[in-house]
C-alpha cells in the first residue's frame, strides 16, 4: 500500500514538472493531494503553518544576504581581474594557462554560490583567451564545465544553505565543512590537467616568458580585495566572531565597498543586483516553502518513516546504502537542479540516514558533492547547458570534454568515505 501511495504520488510529481509547473506549486500540490486523498487532515493550515515556519526561519536570512553579495560582486571588475590576476601564477606548471580556469572558478565559487554562475562568468572571460592563444578545446571546456562545480560546494553555497534548513544541520559548520573538499576537488582538477599536459606536450602552447614576483603581485592587486573578503567572511564564522547569517552581512557591506572603489557601484547596478538577488531568493523560497509542506504531508501519510524501516529491512551496510544513494542523486540530477533534488529528497531520506549512524553534516557535503556530478551530466546538466550556449556546441560533445572530471568527482566521493576527517575536521576545530 505504501508502495503504491509513493508511486502514485511520485507519478502526479513528474507530470507536473514535465507540464512546466514551477517546482514549488508542485511539491505544494502533491503535498495537498496526498493529504486529501490518505489522511483526514485538511491540507490548508498546515499548508500555511510550514510555509510560514520555512519562510521565517532566522537561519534562512543568509540566504539572500549571500545571494545579494554575489550579484553586487558579478557587477564589479573582479571578472575582468580574474584571467590577468591568475594567468601569472601558473605559467610554470604545465598545462599553463588552463590552471587559470580552475583557480578562477575556485576563487569566484567563494563568492557567487552557484555554480551555473560561475561557469558562465569564467568561461565568459578565459574562453576567449585561451582560445586565441590556441589550447586544446577539450581541455578549456572540460576544465571550466568541472571546476564550474565548484560553486556549489566552496563556501558561501547557496546549496548548502538549503541543505542546512532542510536537515537543521549547522550553516555554518556545513560551510566550513565544504572547504577542504572543495580544494581536493580543485586539486584533482588540476593533477589531472599536469598529467594530461606531460603525456600531450606538443598540444600545450608554448610560455609568454616568466615573470617576475614583483610583476605577478602587480597582476593580482586586483584580485587581492575580494580574496580579503572572502578571508574575512569565512574567517568570522570559523573564529565563532560572527553566524553565517552575520558573515552575510559582513560580506554584502564588504562587496559594496569593493564595488564603490572600483567604480562600479552606480544607482542602476545598486537596483540591477537588488532585483537579481530577490528574483533568485523568490524561487528558492518557493521551493522552499513547497519542500516543507510536502513534508508535512509526507509525515502525516507515514512514508519517510515506512521507508526507513524497508531500506533497514534490506540489511544494508553503510557503503553501498552510500552507493545506493550516490546513483539515485545522480539519476534525479540528470533531470532536476541541484536545490530541487535536496528539497525534494531530504524529507523522505534523512530518517533513513539517521538510522544509519551517519552523520548529517558529512551527509550535506557529500550530497553537494554528487548533486555537483549531476552539473556536468547529461540531459539536463546546468554546466553543460551554460558551456552549450557559450561555444555553440553540441551538448554531448561538452559532455564528452566534461566526462574526466566527472570520474575525478567519484574518487572525490571515495576519498570523503575513506576519510571522512576532511568534512568533519575543521568543523570540529571552530570555536564558538
Amino acid at each position: 500500500m505504501d508502495l503504491m501511495v509513493a508511486g502514485l504520488l511520485l507519478l502526479v510529481m513528474l507530470v507536473l514538472l514535465a507540464s512546466g509547473v514551477w517546482i514549488g506549486l508542485s511539491l505544494i500540490a502533491v503535498g495537498a493531494l496526498g493529504m486529501l486523498m490518505f489522511t483526514t487532515r485538511a491540507p490548508g493550515d498546515g499548508m500555511a503553518v510550514a510555509i510560514w515556519g520555512i519562510g521565517s526561519s532566522w537561519t534562512l536570512t543568509a540566504l539572500p544576504l549571500f545571494l545579494w553579495m554575489g550579484e553586487v560582486l558579478f557587477r564589479t571588475k573582479l571578472s575582468e581581474n580574474m584571467f590577468r590576476g591568475l594567468a601569472p601564477w601558473v605559467e610554470r606548471l604545465p598545462g599553463r594557462l588552463l590552471h587559470a580556469n580552475i583557480l578562477g572558478c575556485t576563487l569566484f565559487a567563494a563568492v557567487s554560490g552557484s555554480s551555473a554562475a560561475t561557469c558562465a562568468t569564467i568561461g565568459k572571460i578565459n574562453l576567449p583567451e585561451l582560445e586565441r592563444r590556441g589550447y586544446p578545446t577539450s581541455l578549456a571546456l572540460g576544465t571550466l564545465a568541472g571546476a564550474g562545480t565548484l560553486g556549489l560546494l566552496i563556501p558561501p553555497s547557496i546549496i548548502m544553505i538549503v541543505y542546512g534548513v532542510s536537515a537543521d544541520v549547522s550553516i555554518a559548520k556545513l560551510f566550513i565543512g565544504g572547504v577542504l573538499p572543495g580544494l581536493l576537488l580543485a586539486g584533482l582538477f588540476m593533477g589531472w590537467v599536469i598529467v594530461w599536459s606531460l603525456l600531450n606536450p606538443d598540444k600545450i602552447p608554448a610560455g609568454e616568458g616568466r615573470t617576475s614576483f614583483i610583476d605577478k603581485l602587480r597582476a593580482s592587486w586586483g584580485l587581492m580585495p575580494v580574496v580579503l573578503l572572502i578571508g574575512a567572511v569565512l574567517g568570522s564564522i570559523y573564529t565563532g566572531v560572527a553566524t553565517a547569517t552575520e558573515a552575510a552581512a559582513l560580506g554584502v557591506i564588504g562587496a559594496f565597498i569593493i564595488a564603490a572603489a572600483q567604480g562600479s557601484l552606480t544607482r542602476e547596478s545598486f537596483f540591477a543586483s537588488l532585483m537579481g538577488a530577490t528574483r533568485l531568493y523568490c524561487m528558492i523560497g518557493l521551493i522552499l516553502g513547497g519542500s516543507a509542506f510536502l513534508t508535512l504531508a509526507m509525515g502525516y501519510i507515514g512514508l519517510p518513516r515506512h521507508l526507513a524501516e524497508w531500506i533497514s529491512g534490506l540489511g544494508l551496510s553503510t557503503g553501498w546504502l552510500l552507493v545506493a544513494l550516490t546513483v539515485f542523486f545522480i539519476l534525479l540530477g540528470c533531470f532536476l537542479d541541484g536545490i530541487s533534488v535536496v528539497v525534494l529528497t531530504m524529507a523522505v531520506l534523512l530518517p533513513t540516514i539517521q538510522t544509519a549512524g551517519i552523520d548529517p553534516l558529512w551527509f550535506g557535503v557529500f550530497v553537494v558533492v554528487v548533486v555537483e556530478m549531476a552539473q556536468i551530466t547529461p540531459p539536463v546538466g546546468f554546466n553543460l547547458f551554460v558551456l552549450q550556449a557559450m561555444t555553440g556546441r553540441q551538448i554531448t560533445e561538452v559532455a564528452r570534454y566534461a566526462l574526466p572530471y566527472f570520474l575525478l568527482m567519484c574518487a572525490a566521493v571515495i576519498c570523503l568515505y575513506t576519510f571522512p576527517g576532511l568534512v568533519t575536521w575543521l568543523p570540529g576545530k571552530m570555536i564558538g
